[in-house]
């Protein structure tokens, strides 16, 4: 963000923005909007693609050491541009005396306080790569910290201030140097085992944790605590500074690793915490014989013990994550959570090590919680409709990020005695006050078996009961985890809402928030329950007066995108437009094509060719390929060449299929995107493409 913003005027849609201007509370009273732009104005009340994209998002909050003070991070989004930029904010912990301390068009990250209070350090490419930065609280004396040979992408502060630890990437060594000598031009790639790539990247290096002393503000090229091993910590491609921590004195370094590669890394989930001693040199694997995902240690203040978050089964991505507790003086693990049907995360200890305060789903939302060590209770602190995403220790108060279906995340200050939360940033205010919401109403219907079934239906704004509205069936992906009160910047119900649907999203089988045994359903069915729930969900509303039944359509993402592509050979004629973005349509293909094996051998019951598997078998048997022949209803298919979790192919075959039964389709195809689409104009283009067709066949 510059000094002086650059404003940006899109005349054809109404709109007058200040990409990276940020409108929030004023530094007086920490309520009342402040705007930067006074002319930022929208000629309608209703959210476009480019209103979303307008958004302020807010994230990256840290408290000071005293508990006083705390910084924020806003990320703004050119359109014109076709990029964002993050910006730091900070301000007291009730809101007031609030200063925006960068102005850089490079955008700073991973910022954290210095344990004194007296520098915030944090990560930009200003220099050319990745480094640590360091500057006042005020934003002044900004210096260049780090001169790590290649970069970083994470550090933290040792606890006593001499020593930083950070994570750089180190490159994979070449298997077969001699074939490539003289060919420094080659682009082929030689491989030969699986887990060549993930996600959305070619793996060709690791990530690995190394410490170095932190000395007269300088850190040089410091000890790799893994040398000499071929494994991620964090964990590729999601884990970050989360997932290492110092100890409370300082001379052990906990992290989170998989220490399996190729085939095995690919066929398991079973990552462990390791405490490596500065002293001694020694690592010792804390979680050896826990047999899923061990992840994000946390160390109490007193040194006592250390917490973290644990899955059983070893293959299970979904399995239940447990709160686990190990004493450091006796070695003795404590499962805390035992009992408690939910899941867990973000744990963060109370200054007097005898609580843990984390975030958890339950009926659509996420809520903060407290874990007592003493009674071996938890307690739950919050209510309401709406997603607490993520918690900080301010004194005694918790600083949380808070959203709902119809806000982004803005900060919220909450008194952990009585749960009461009071919003502290504004960023979003004067927007959100121009525009109109839909209403946003829960319903609990039975489903075919007689199981209770929450979904959620979001309604246009300015909704008339007399009339009759075109109606989305939401398909969730996952297919496991939450469908909470996400402000979703691609699958946005107000967005969908505001184009004049009815959008009505069912926590279907698989859904987390509603027991482990609701989720657990999914497995091995993505064809059975959780289409009849689908079903169940719009056959429901179809029965609402308002609601025209001849006008219907289905759309979702990834798993969403199965069911779409399921529903589309075996809906009786419900649905007059589909639209599957990133979806399964080829189960045996997709079991060959994916990265991450054990995702396919758990939810689909193993390989396509084991013959005597009855349960891989059924699913397998039940592919929406294998139903193509009765496809009817017009398909807009959507994928990005980048999506190595679900390949284009899937999409292109879908759409091939189509075309070929002479279905009314199209083929939206992002060759620079993954299985998201990240950048501004794509995912305008996206949202322009989506409202077109179903505009197309459902008005």
């Amino acid at each position: 963000m510059k000094k002086i913003p650059t404003i940006i005027v899109f005349i054809s849609l109404g709109l007058m923005l200040f990409p990276g201007m940020l409108s929030a509370q004023k530094a007086s009273d920490g309520k009342k909007p402040l705007i930067e732009n006074p002319n930022l104005k929208l000629t309608s009340d209703l959210m476009t693609p480019e209103v979303l994209w307008a958004f302020g998002r807010v994230g990256g909050q840290e408290v000071s050491p005293d508990g006083k003070t705390v910084f924020f991070g806003v990320s703004y989004y050119s359109i014109e541009q076709n990029k964002g930029n993050r910006e730091l904010y900070i301000m007291d912990v009730d809101g007031e005396n609030l200063k925006q301390i960068t102005h850089s068009p490079k955008s700073e990250f991973n910022a954290v306080w210095r344990p004194d209070g007296l520098k915030i350090g944090f990560l930009t490419a200003e220099s050319g790569s990745v480094q640590l930065w360091e500057m006042n609280p005020d934003g002044t004396d900004r210096k260049q910290v780090s001169s790590i040979d290649g970069g970083i992408i994470g550090f933290k502060y040792s606890p006593d201030q001499t020593k930083i630890l950070y994570v750089k990437e180190i490159p994979m060594e070449n298997k077969f140097p001699d074939l490539y000598k003289g060919l420094p031009q080659a682009s082929g790639k030689l491989l030969d085992d699986l887990m060549y790539r993930h996600w959305d990247h070619w793996v060709e290096s690791y990530s690995h944790v190394f410490y170095a002393d932190y000395k007269n503000g300088k850190i040089q090229n410091g000890k790799d605590i893994m040398e000499g091993e071929p494994y991620h910590s964090p964990l590729s491609p999601f884990g970050g500074m989360e997932q290492i921590n110092w100890s409370a004195d300082g001379k052990t370094i906990a992290y989170t690793c998989k220490k399996l590669t190729g085939k095995a890394a690919t066929l398991s989930t079973n990552s462990d915490i390791y405490l490596y001693n500065l002293e001694t040199g020694e690592t010792k694997n804390m979680t050896e014989g826990m047999m899923g995902f061990d992840v994000a240690p946390v160390y109490s203040p007193d040194g006592d013990y250390i917490a973290w978050e644990s899955m059983e089964r070893d293959g299970y991505e979904s399995d239940q994550n447990r709160l686990f507790i190990m004493d450091l003086k006796t070695g003795e693990k404590t499962y805390a959570s035992k009992g408690f049907d939910q899941n867990v995360g973000g744990l963060v200890w109370n200054d007097d090590s005898k609580s843990i305060y984390f975030t958890s789903d339950w009926h659509g939302t996420f809520q903060i919680y407290n874990y007592n060590l003493k009674s071996n209770s938890i307690e739950k602190l919050t209510e309401g409709m709406h997603d607490y995403t993520s918690v900080a220790l301010a004194g005694d108060k918790l600083i949380a990020t808070k959203r709902s279906m119809s806000m982004p995340v803005e900060l919220f200050s909450v008194d952990p005695k009585n749960g009461e939360g009071k919003q502290i940033t504004f960023i979003n205010k004067d927007l959100l006050g121009q525009l109109t919401m839909g209403k946003v109403e829960e319903r609990w219907m039975k489903t075919f078996d007689g199981e209770d079934m929450l979904t959620m239906v979001i309604y246009p704004p300015h909704f008339d009961p007399d009339k009759k509205y075109p109606t989305l069936l939401y398909c969730k992906g996952g297919p496991q985890g939450p469908l909470s009160q996400s402000f979703h910047y691609r699958w946005n119900y107000q967005l969908m809402a505001a184009n004049g649907y009815i959008i009505v999203a069912p926590n279907r089988r698989g859904v987390s928030g509603f027991g482990q045994a609701w989720q657990e359903q999914i497995s091995g069915d993505y064809h059975g329950k959780s289409m009849q729930d689908y079903l169940t969900a719009i056959d429901e509303m179809a029965k609402e007066p308002y609601v025209d039944e001849t006008r219907l359509g289905a759309v979702g993402a990834s798993a969403g995108g199965y069911a779409v592509f399921y529903l589309a050979g075996n809906h009786d004629g419900r649905f007059k437009a589909f639209i599957a973005h990133d979806g399964i349509f080829n189960e045996e293909a997709q079991y060959l094509e994916t990265d991450e094996m054990w995702f396919e051998n758990w939810d689909k019951g193993g390989p396509f060719w084991e013959k005597d598997n009855k349960i891989a078998q059924e699913a397998y048997a039940h592919s929406p390929h294998k139903y193509v022949q009765d496809w009817d209803t017009p398909i807009l298919v959507i994928h990005g060449e980048k999506d190595y979790r679900i390949t284009y192919t899937q999409g292109m075959s879908a759409f091939n299929a189509a075309i070929l039964n002479d279905v009314p389709a199209e083929f939206l195809f992002f060759p620079d995107e993954n299985h998201w689409v990240l950048q501004p104009q794509n995912a305008v283009l996206w949202q322009r493409v989506f409202f077109n067709w179903l505009d197309k066949w459902l008005k």
